[in-house]
């Protein structure tokens, strides 16, 4: 029922097929995939509008993800290098990628999420592995 700019990617514990953009950004390589990038990653009913501020020397988009009702394309995540005194960040489109329900939907939730949760990340082995491959990446290049 949250309308655009968020994008519905899938249900609470279900997972999303990402597009990685060129060059391959270090968050997004994976030494497991043939393809040697992430392909999967947790999906979530309402992703949001990610974009570059136009002051930005160093940002970029380095995946993105589309809406299963609308097929439009939107910004998954963002990242930023280190520019003027700033440090490294990541932007991702849904900070309930990192939670426990959208990671496993037997963990429980909040009662005002009415949304039916899915099972594809606890089914899908290469989902799992490619979230935790994220997340490790991840942790590695803003340490």
């Amino acid at each position: 029922s949250i309308s655009y700019p968020n994008s519905h990617s899938g249900k609470n514990g279900d997972y999303q097929h990402v597009t990685v953009m060129e060059p391959i950004h270090p968050v997004m390589r994976s030494n497991v995939n043939r393809s040697g990038i992430i392909e999967l990653l947790p999906s979530h009913p309402h992703e949001g509008a990610n974009s570059i501020p136009r002051r930005s020397k160093s940002g970029r988009v380095i995946a993105t993800g589309t809406s299963i009702l609308t097929g439009r394309v939107f910004n998954l995540v963002l990242a930023f290098e280190a520019d003027e005194g700033q440090g490294r960040a990541i932007v991702d489109s849904s900070f309930h990628h990192f939670l426990d329900y959208n990671l496993d939907p037997d963990k429980g939730c909040p009662s005002y999420v009415t949304e039916p949760a899915g099972s594809g990340l606890k089914s899908n082995r290469q989902a799992r592995a490619d979230t935790k491959t994220y997340f490790l990446n991840l942790a590695e290049w803003l340490s």
